[in-house]
Order: C-alpha cells, then structure tokens, then sequence
C-alpha cells in the first residue's frame, strides 16, 4: 500500500473515531486499515492514535498529522482537476484569521453565500486581537489591520482605514465637546495596550505637516481587546480612536459622537497575509480574492 493510500485511511479513521466503520465504508478487511495506520506510524516514528476496545482518539501528533493530511489529500484532488474536462469544485479546509470586528461585522454575514458556491469548502475561522503566526500555525491566510513588520510573507495591500475619535454622549455631557487640541485637557482616553503594562500611546494625531503627533491623557482604564476597548467607551469611560468603519452602527443610532474630526490618528493599512509559497491552492486564490472584493467594498464606503 502506497502512502497516499495510508493517508486517505487514516484521515478517515481519525473522523470516524473507529477502524470497523472505516473498513466498512471503504469497502477494506478490518486489518487492511490498521495495517495502514502501522505502516504511517512506522514511517513517522510516532504514535497517531490511542487504541483501546471502545474507541479510537488521536494523539497530539495525531491531530497535527490529520490535518496536514487533510490539506495535502485537498492539493492533490485539486492538481488532478486541472487537466480534466469543464470546471472543478473547490474542496479542502482554509484556515484564516482576521480582526474580530470584520468577521463579525462584514465576513460572517456574507459567508452562507460563499459557501453555498463553494460546498466543498470548510472554513476554519480565527478572530483574535493576538498576532497569530501564520506559517506554524497553519494559517493559509491572514487579514492583518496596521503597520505590518518584516517578515518573509508576502503582503497585498488592500487599502486603508481611516480612523476617528469617538466618545459617548454620557462622556461628553460630563467632560465637554473638546473642538481644539488644547480643550483635550481634563479629557480621558480609553488606553489600548497589546500587552497590560505596556506604555499607551495617548492621544495621536497627524499635524499639518504629515508627522504623527502624540498628546498624554489620563486614562482611568486600559484593556488589550477591541471589544473591551469599543464597549468602555459606550461606557462613558473615555474617548476612543478607532477605524470609521468599526463604529458606523453606533454613530447612526447616536451611541457614539465623533470628535476632533480634524485631528485624527494615521490611517490605518489593510493587508491580506499569506506564506512565501510557489503555488497556492486555488481555494486559497478564490478565498482571497473574494475577501479582497468584500474589503474594496468596506473601505470605499468608509
């Protein structure tokens, strides 16, 4: 039996969780699939799988191997669609991570489309505010909001956010509508730190001549999340600089009062992030260029 083989078996045996079902839906003897996951086991030289009489349980090697053989079974049914006749379904797992705003606010509500396009896919989704490594997370791709470092990934610039300063009117009706640099004092920020205990960057503008400035405020609260940092300043605990964007529902109904229109913070870079790789899959491809349309979208109406 060839590897690849032995992959298709094991991958199916880790789903099913049993070597009986899996005999039974591929039509093998009962020793043929564990012979397999033997024969892989031998190869790696590690343990994929926990026996015992009632059930089967992947090991952590086990989930890493599953997945990677997921993905590669995925690549190859794709590279044989290539040279066959008429259009190919798009099948395999993507593994994606974005801010949480834009999964929630733009991409979640669109996704039942894509995939009613696209029913061999299956989306893998992450939206956290950490900084997730892409290759050795096996991340195919990634939306990255702000300045990017350097790094062996190559980058697709989507645009920019622009950004604003946002209080609440419980705020405001405490503290005054600052309108100049110089009423900001006996003002409060919200802090946003990556990391509590970091130095916040206070209150940030770009003056007439193109340079960022930076004003320290007071902040009675600092918090490392974007939905903290959001719902403290629905709050009434201070003022906010965030992309338009994420806060258009809360100016529309009034729970939020831009500010200091002209003294905003730099606008913010859009990139979409994917590994230094010769080939992506096309289900990668059609990923990225339809969340590249949605974010053309957003950031025009911006």
């Amino acid at each position: 039996m060839n590897q690849l083989d032995a992959m298709r078996i094991y991958v199916r045996v880790a789903e099913l969780a049993s070597f009986t079902s899996t005999a039974e839906q591929l039509g093998l003897p009962k020793a043929s699939v564990s012979a397999a996951v033997q024969q892989l086991e031998n190869l790696l030289g590690t343990r994929l799988l926990h026996r015992t009489t009632r059930r089967v349980q992947m090991t952590q090697d086990g989930q890493v191997f599953y997945e990677r053989s997921r993905d590669m079974l995925a690549d190859m049914e794709e590279l044989q669609g290539l040279f066959r006749a008429g259009p190919t379904e798009l099948r395999g797992r993507l593994r994606v991570d974005m801010p949480q705003a834009v999964a929630r606010d733009l991409v979640i509500p669109q996704l039942p489309a894509f995939l009613a396009e696209h029913p061999g896919l299956e989306i893998e989704l992450s939206s956290t505010d950490r900084r997730v490594d892409l290759v050795r997370e096996g991340f195919d791709c990634v939306l990255r909001v702000g300045t990017l470092s350097d790094s062996s990934l190559i980058a697709r610039p989507l645009g920019h956010y622009r950004m604003g300063n946002f209080a609440s009117p419980a705020y405001l009706a405490r503290y005054g509508t600052p309108h100049t640099l110089a009423e900001l004092a006996g003002h409060q920020l919200v802090n946003y730190v990556p990391t509590l205990g970091a130095r916040p960057d206070g209150f940030e503008y770009v003056d007439a001549q193109g340079h960022t400035q930076s004003i320290p405020l007071p902040g009675a609260l600092s918090v490392n999340a974007t939905f903290s940092y959001e719902g403290a300043c629905l709050a009434g605990l201070g003022i906010i600089q965030v992309p338009r964007a994420g806060v258009r529902g809360h100016l529309e109904a009034g729970r939020l009062i831009e500010i200091l229109p002209a003294f905003t913070a730099p606008a913010m870079p859009v990139s979409l992030l994917y590994a230094n790789r010769r080939h992506l899959p096309r289900r990668v491809q059609v990923f990225m260029h339809w969340l590249a349309g949605l974010m053309a979208e957003r950031l025009a109406a911006d």
